[in-house]
């Protein structure tokens, strides 16, 4: 199997041998912990080795945060990666997908089918790629809260991410709520970890699982500072507030 390291100090020193390509990622941990940043990591390595990334920020209202928070964090600009970089804004009020801007669209991601629409629209859009394609989505777990799709997208999700070598899955998920479940696409990940937060805005890392590779199973603290993780923690709840009670009715 073929592999990436991060590049970053921190998190290679825990993973030496890096991670498998393709494979899938699970970063977990109670809300409002962080655990897009350390995503983000794993997205800046993707496109400097050469990747094409799908964004699917689900708690992110549009790219712009995004493209902040990567450029600040890890010096990466997506303007670099025009022809590998597609953006995915989810929209629970729609009824499939609208386009947007060059390489950005709307979609309603509550419907399995639609996130093969979107994959290969994304896909179809990209420069090639020996390394491929990584689908990096946050906040997964906002899609649970739809009673009427909660149970057929958690099939699809873990289908995605147990079955689908054709790329690879970086999800982050909140344990706040449906634990049981987040528990299953954890389960069915090749790479398991998850993040915690300490006061007054400490947080750590720690790696569970990495398939058919090495790695210290010791916690870290991150890098990131008060400032940063305070304000994405702003910005993921304001937008939280808005999606929950949206999706909820659905």
């Amino acid at each position: 199997m073929a592999r990436i390291n991060i590049g970053y100090e921190w998190l290679d020193r825990l993973m030496p041998e890096g991670i498998g390509i393709p494979s899938s990622t699970i970063i977990s941990g109670p809300g409002g912990t962080g655990k897009p940043l350390v995503g983000f990591a794993f997205v800046s390595s993707w496109l400097n080795a050469g990747g094409n990334v799908i964004l699917v920020p689900l708690q992110y209202p549009s790219i712009e945060f995004t493209r902040e928070t990567m450029e600040k964090l890890y010096g990466v600009k997506l303007g670099w990666y025009v022809k590998r970089v597609f953006f995915v804004n989810f929209n629970p009020s729609i009824l499939s997908i609208e386009k947007g801007e060059k390489g950005v669209i709307k979609a309603n991601l509550l419907k399995p089918k639609i996130w093969d629409n979107v994959i290969s629209m994304a896909e179809g859009s990209f420069d090639k790629s020996e390394l491929g394609t990584l689908v990096f989505s946050a906040a997964i777990n906002l899609l649970l809260f739809s009673k009427t799709y909660r149970n057929i997208i958690l099939e699809k999700l873990k289908e995605m991410i147990e079955k689908d070598k054709s790329r690879s899955y970086l999800f982050t998920v909140s344990t706040s709520a449906f634990k049981q479940k987040i528990q299953m696409l954890e389960n069915a990940a090749d790479n398991l970890m998850v993040t915690r937060m300490e006061k007054p805005m400490n947080l750590y890392f720690k790696i569970l699982r990495v398939k058919n590779a090495r790695f210290l199973g010791e916690e870290v603290l991150t890098p990131f500072s008060e400032k940063v993780l305070k304000g994405v923690k702003e910005i993921t709840e304001s937008q939280r507030k808005r999606i929950i009670p949206i999706v909820s009715q659905i």
